[in-house]
């Protein structure tokens, strides 16, 4: 009896590598992303609190020069925050990218994997039915020759 060996064994090596890689590829994105993510959200809420305290401020009386600092310093923020989320929908438009490309290689190898468990079925099957036609002629010779004597 011979041992099995698929014959697509090498590609579906370079189809595994191929999925590890974009699987890789698909958790940095996915980290870049909750990292700008991160940032926004730290901007939004530095927004927030600069608006609380300058309101805090203002009930309390303020000068016009501390009025003008928040203004710009408020815009500048603002700015930011704009910034990050344009740098936000940009990873999450990577991500999604690397996500859909992992979902695409996943399948190629479970069409690979499935592939491989058919041509073992069959493999298997084939050997069955040869092992049974040896074991016919075995018998065979077995009742030939207890009728020779």
């Amino acid at each position: 009896m011979q041992t099995y060996k698929y014959r697509f064994d090498q590609v579906m090596i370079v189809k595994q590598q191929e999925k590890d890689q974009t699987e890789i590829a698909y958790k940095d994105a996915t980290k870049s992303f909750e990292d700008i993510a991160t940032r926004l959200y730290n901007l939004l809420k530095k927004k927030e609190d600069l608006i609380n305290f300058q309101e805090k401020k203002l009930a309390k009386g303020a000068t016009i020069n501390e009025i003008h600092h928040y203004s710009s310093f408020l815009n500048s923020v603002e700015k930011s925050i704009d910034e990050t989320q344009q740098k936000v929908i940009q990873a999450r438009s990577k991500m999604e990218w690397h996500k859909d490309k992992l979902i695409e290689k996943s399948l190629e190898c479970r069409k690979y994997e499935k592939m491989k468990e058919k041509d073992y079925q069959t493999y298997y099957k084939e050997q069955e039915r040869l092992e049974m036609i040896e074991l016919d002629e075995l018998s065979s010779i077995a009742y030939y020759n207890k009728e020779i004597r």
